[in-house]
């Protein structure tokens, strides 16, 4: 029985994965995510049902549009496997609490678009950002547990609590570093996103974010200019880093905080 309810959230998974693949493509471009339907962006060719089934259709279409025979981003399948796989693993990692799990699948899926859109066109849509703190607020309305309290009223206080820290670091970020270098340090896109992942995580966890995101971020820029593929003073997108240390404070957040306090009091006593 697990196992077929597992099969079910996977194959859930890769059916939702093809929503993130309309937001990837259509919202850097300033188009409508509802219409028109799917369709090929090379001759417009309406997309049939049986050619829109996730992951197989790419298989079976050998990874070709059916009309004009255009090549299909492999991008499309990545995505809904991606989505696929990450609904899966947070089912089973939140078992015991699916209002959480569904919280952390809608969180994660709306960070896969963010990832995808940033390396590409080094922005973050404020349709994510901005509808992501309205969802944020809401689920701390609804699910108290999600920031470890029983109340609304204490869970929207560390909403915003978060939303107020998160925004505000990276705000103060953006302005010192912009005055400093001459020019724009980061992107404002990143503010908004930082006070979106802090309605859902709160305050503590959001400042741990920004640590993982310096460590992440730091690491890959540092490789990058060692093996020759950046500059010093490159501008890279940091949204995916923030994305990926939003989701490692989200799993393992509280636990990396009561292993730090726990060191602290060993050294203090």
């Amino acid at each position: 029985m697990h196992e077929l309810l597992d099969a079910f959230i996977f194959c859930l998974g890769a059916i939702v994965g093809s929503f993130p693949n309309v937001c990837i493509h259509r919202m850097p471009r300033e188009e409508s995510i509802v219409s028109p339907p799917s369709h090929c962006p090379r001759c417009n060719a309406p997309i049939k049902p049986y050619d829109n089934i996730p992951i197989l259709s790419y298989i079976i279409l050998a990874g070709r549009c059916r009309a004009c025979k255009a090549p299909i981003s492999i991008r499309y399948p990545a995505v809904e496997l991606l989505t696929a796989l990450c609904f899966l693993g947070l089912w089973i990692f939140y078992a015991a609490a699916i209002p959480m799990a569904v919280v952390a699948i809608m969180f994660v899926a709306s960070l896969i678009v963010v990832i995808f859109v940033d390396f590409e066109h080094q922005i973050i849509p404020d349709e994510i950002s901005l509808g992501g703190i309205g969802f944020g607020i809401a689920a701390s309305l609804v699910y108290p547990p999600l920031h470890g309290v029983h109340t609304w009223q204490a869970s929207i206080v560390r909403s915003l609590a978060g939303l107020v820290v998160g925004g505000g670091i990276f705000w103060l970020i953006r302005i010192i570093g912009t005055r400093a270098l001459k020019k724009e340090a980061m992107g404002f896109g990143d503010v908004k996103l930082m006070a979106y992942f802090g309605t859902l995580l709160g305050p503590a966890l959001i400042l741990l974010t920004t640590f993982f995101a310096s460590l992440i971020g730091s690491a890959v820029g540092l490789t990058l200019i060692a093996s020759g593929r950046a500059r010093l003073g490159s501008r890279l997108p940091f949204g995916p880093y923030l994305c990926a240390a939003a989701v490692i404070a989200l799993l393992f957040g509280n636990q990396c905080i009561s292993w730090y306090l726990g060191k602290l009091d060993m050294k203090t006593f």
